[in-house]
């Protein structure tokens, strides 16, 4: 099986689309693409969509660190630094 299969028609909503971080990796749907202007190319290979499955979990930790410090800091009465 091919790491990568070629997807026709139009990309769906970015409703139902998840960019990971700056890349051209988005998982739609639940499956992983690599998205140009040109169109997209599904990703299969299981290895490198669980490496952009850690990726992504790791990502969505650092935002919710980021966002529960950012909380803390507006907190009236804080003290800051």
């Amino acid at each position: 099986m091919s790491a990568l299969a070629s997807a026709p028609g139009p990309l769906p909503s970015p409703a139902r689309s998840e960019h990971l971080a700056w890349s051209p990796a988005v998982r739609r749907d639940g499956r992983w693409w690599l998205v140009a202007t040109s169109g997209s190319v599904a990703i299969t290979d299981p290895v490198f969509t669980g490496q952009l499955n850690q990726f992504a979990s790791a990502m969505a930790a650092a935002d919710q660190a980021v966002a529960g410090r950012r909380i803390q800091r507006d907190q009236p009465g804080r003290r800051r630094r």
